[in-house]
C-alpha cells in the first residue's frame, strides 16, 4: 500500500554513488510522493543543478568522503537544507561540525521521514534587520544610498562594482559561477563575456584595500563567494 503524503510535496535532490534506485538507498522515500532527482556525489553536479527544497546525501558507504563533501557544502553554502543518510554504524561517527541540517538512518519509517523533511524544509528563517545598511567590520554598505563606506570614507565604486559587492555580501558563503553573477548583477540582456566579472572583482578588491579584499573569495574553477571574517576563520579550521 502506498504511503499517502499530504500536499504539497518537496522537490528533493538525492546525491548517491549507488547504481540502485533511490528506493534502495532510502526505502521509505519510495513510499512518499516527493519529486526526487538522483545525481552522483560530486560538487560539479551542483553548479548547474536545479533549485531544490532539500538535499539528501547518501553517506552509507564512503563516510570520510561524504564528511568532507558535507563540510564543503556548509562552507560554500548549499542553498538548501541537507539531510545525511546513514546506517547505524555510520551514525556513531557523526559530529556537529559536518554542517548538515539533520540525518536519518536508512531504515527510517515513511512517517518519520515525512516529518523530518517537513521540519527542515519549513524551518522559520531568522528575522533580518530591516535597515538598508549592512555592516561588515568597518565597511558599511548602504543599499538605499548606493554607497559603500570604509571607516566613514566613501569608496569610489561604479554602479556595477557596488551591485556586485552588495549581491555577494547579501549571500555570504554561497558560491556563484561567473555566468550566474552576470545574470544576477548585469542582467539577462547582457551579452558580454564572463571575463567582465573577473575585471570587476579585481577592481573591487583593489578599492576595498588589503584589509577587506579577502571579503570576495575565489573558488577555483567555479566562481566567487563572499567570505565574511567569521567564515574565513571557520574555513581555516576545517
Amino acid at each position: 500500500m502506498r504511503w499517502k503524503y499530504p500536499e504539497p510535496v518537496a522537490t528533493i535532490l538525492l546525491l548517491t554513488d549507488s547504481p540502485s534506485a533511490s528506493a534502495e538507498v532510502l526505502p521509505a522515500l519510495g513510499l512518499l510522493a516527493h519529486q526526487v532527482r538522483v545525481l552522483p556525489v560530486d560538487p560539479a553536479v551542483l553548479v548547474d543543478a536545479p533549485n531544490t527544497d532539500l538535499l539528501l546525501i547518501d553517506g552509507r558507504k564512503d563516510l570520510p568522503g561524504v564528511r568532507s563533501f558535507c563540510r564543503m557544502l556548509h562552507a560554500t553554502g548549499a542553498g538548501s537544507p541537507v539531510i545525511l543518510i546513514l546506517n547505524e554504524g555510520g551514525a556513531v561517527a557523526l559530529q556537529n561540525d559536518w554542517g548538515i541540517s539533520d540525518f536519518v538512518l536508512d531504515t527510517i519509517s515513511p512517517a518519520e521521514l515525512d516529518a523530518r523533511i517537513r521540519l527542515v524544509t519549513t524551518a522559520t528563517e531568522p528575522e533580518t534587520n530591516s535597515t538598508s545598511e549592512q555592516k561588515i567590520g568597518e565597511l558599511v554598505i548602504d543599499s538605499n544610498g548606493y554607497t559603500a563606506k570604509l571607516r566613514s570614507e566613501t569608496l569610489d565604486l561604479t554602479y556595477k562594482e557596488f551591485e556586485l559587492l552588495r549581491f555577494l555580501t547579501q549571500h555570504p558563503g554561497r558560491v556563484f559561477t561567473r555566468s550566474q553573477l552576470l545574470q544576477e548583477v548585469w542582467g539577462y540582456d547582457y551579452f558580454g563575456g564572463t571575463r567582465t566579472v573577473d575585471v570587476h572583482v579585481r577592481r573591487l578588491r583593489a578599492k576595498l584595500g588589503p584589509e577587506y579584499e579577502a571579503l570576495i573569495g575565489t573558488v577555483r574553477n567555479v566562481g566567487y563567494r563572499c567570505d565574511l571574517p567569521s567564515s574565513r576563520e571557520q574555513l581555516q579550521s576545517i
